[in-house]
């Protein structure tokens, strides 16, 4: 499956808050990083100034990795749907952060290996599957999987938008999940396991070893289906990151903006650049997590984190932590003075 090229966000607009920006009463390149992060927003809206996001919304995608019943987490797997409960009562870290931060939290179970019953049907109405399959010894999904975890990505965003986002962040859950996510990215970037893979929920060094080791046949496993970025997603992945996927692809051909969480979000905010190129401008990097991975797919993407705090919960929450920035650069360009107003005529 190939996607036509995204055009990137309006370059006419892009110009005249840049513009703006440079005419604001304060000193030439003093909002940093700032200043940069709210021309993209009012380029992703294609108006200037940029409006207030107002409506964010998260996506947590839920799914179980048949790797982590071969030793890559420190954690059970079992901690996944102990996980999507706790989201469900609003107990989990992201949700104080969403709290915080006057942002939506959404979980739905994509592959959870638990049937979930005791949580509303809405978080259930869109598994594919029970768990995915353990990616060196089998591929995760079945290209029919695969198919329709990316198509209930899409879904969502769609919703999601249709209901009034202006800003979509993506997360995830899935105890074992960075080891899929790593082997996303050596196959999007051609690069060995051992360049990509770090220790996750913060495994030992023999757990280290042992996930790099199942990257790496892993990678073998699929060998040139690699080139096909779909092929690599019922290879390497799970049906909750293929669903993110299809969100991160919907999401930029509606050209609404999206603010990525750690590795999972930005593997595949990659794969989804492979599938679709030019997706990648519509995205902003919210975070630098810990993983060796994340930090290698952002330089291919081209994107700078706005935060670097050595995260590493996931959930989404690096990328809420992130949306009171994002606030801070469009109230700046929005609400600031022009230099033009204060000076007087002539």
């Amino acid at each position: 499956m190939t996607a036509p090229v995204i055009a990137p966000p309006d370059p006419a607009t892009r110009e005249a808050a840049t513009e703006r920006l440079a005419g604001l009463a304060t000193p030439a390149g003093a909002l940093g990083r700032l200043g940069d992060a709210g021309v993209w927003v009012a380029a992703t809206q294609g108006r200037v100034p940029p409006a207030p996001l107002d409506d964010v919304r998260l996506v947590i995608f839920a799914g179980d990795h048949g790797v982590a019943h071969h030793g890559v987490s420190a954690y059970p797997p079992a901690i996944t749907g102990a996980m999507v409960r706790t989201f469900v009562a609003g107990r989990a870290g992201v949700s104080a952060l969403a709290g915080a931060h006057g942002v939506s939290v959404r979980v739905l179970d994509l592959g959870v290996d638990d049937d979930l019953a005791d949580v509303p049907a809405e978080v259930r109405a869109h598994k594919v599957r029970r768990g995915s399959g353990a990616i060196h010894l089998e591929d995760a999904l079945s290209a029919e999987e695969t198919e329709r975890a990316i198509a209930t990505g899409r879904a969502v965003a769609a919703e999601e938008i249709a209901a009034g986002a202006q800003l979509l962040l993506s997360g995830d859950m899935g105890i074992g999940n960075t080891t899929p996510a790593a082997a996303m990215v050596a196959a999007g970037l051609g690069l060995p396991a051992s360049e990509v893979v770090g220790r996750g929920t913060g495994v030992d060094d023999a757990a280290l070893d042992r996930k790099t080791a199942i990257v790496q046949q892993a990678l073998d496993r699929a060998g040139y289906r690699l080139t096909d970025a779909v092929e690599t997603l019922t290879a390497l992945a799970s049906a909750d990151l293929a669903a993110t996927v299809g969100y991160l692809l919907e999401a930029a051909e509606r050209g609404v903006p999206v603010l990525l969480d750690g590795l999972m979000s930005v593997a595949c905010a990659l794969t989804a650049d492979r599938i679709a190129p030019g997706a990648a401008a519509w995205y902003a990097a919210g975070h630098r997590s810990t993983e060796p991975a994340q930090t290698l797919a952002l330089a291919k993407l081209g994107l700078e984190p706005l935060l670097d705090l050595g995260l590493r919960l996931g959930e989404g929450s690096g990328a809420v932590a992130a949306v009171p920035v994002l606030r801070s650069a469009v109230a700046l360009l929005r609400d600031v003075a022009l230099l033009t107003e204060l000076l007087p005529d002539g």
